[in-house]
């Protein structure tokens, strides 16, 4: 094998599998996880706090990250509607809506793979130049709007599925009936 081919190969795989992972969080009934939920919120909200503030240069970014935020918010509330919450004997586990997670995550994958085709010709031209190639990244209203959804949607998401974790109900197989003195506190 080439030994230029060799970085981009392994990043290849190791964006692949990311990518499968987040598909994976997105399918089926998952286990809510309290300190894995946080930090991807913190982590997120850091990132995205970043590139708001980096974005503050140029009214038409920081409008664009702003709206992408409202609008990732919407849906994770939007989300959270057609989320299923059960406590088992095994945990508690939530089933997100499939389509949103996946539309949300395949938006971002497919803004930023038109983004390195559209720049790639560039790319090459500004690494030689010193200067930062990923540059034009960073001016794209469309793309930080997209991240913005990302951040929005993911933040209130796993906040709404902390919170609502705590309450509910057990509702599986096994689960004991309600007893009259629950029913009404």
């Amino acid at each position: 094998m080439d030994q230029q081919l060799i970085f981009p190969f392994i990043m290849g795989v190791f964006i692949l599998f990311a990518i499968y992972r987040r598909v994976r969080r997105n399918v089926g009934r998952q286990p809510v996880q309290p300190v894995r939920m946080r930090s991807r919120m913190i982590m997120l909200a850091v990132i995205g706090a970043l590139i708001t503030l980096g974005a503050m240069r140029d009214m038409n970014l920081l409008a664009a990250v702003l709206a992408g935020i409202a609008g990732g918010a919407a849906l994770g509330w939007f989300g959270l509607q057609h989320t299923k919450f059960e406590k088992t004997e095994q945990g508690d586990f939530y089933t997100p809506h499939t389509w949103i997670g996946l539309a949300v995550s395949l938006l971002l994958l497919c803004r930023i793979a038109y983004r390195f085709i559209v720049i790639y010709p560039s790319l090459h031209a500004a690494a030689q130049a010193d200067q930062n190639p990923f540059a034009a990244f960073q001016r794209s209203p469309l793309t930080l709007a997209i991240f913005g959804v990302l951040v929005g949607y993911y933040v209130f998401y796993y906040a709404g599925v902390l919170r609502r974790s705590k309450g509910t109900a057990q509702t599986g197989p096994g689960a004991p009936a309600p007893t009259p003195a629950a029913v009404d506190s």
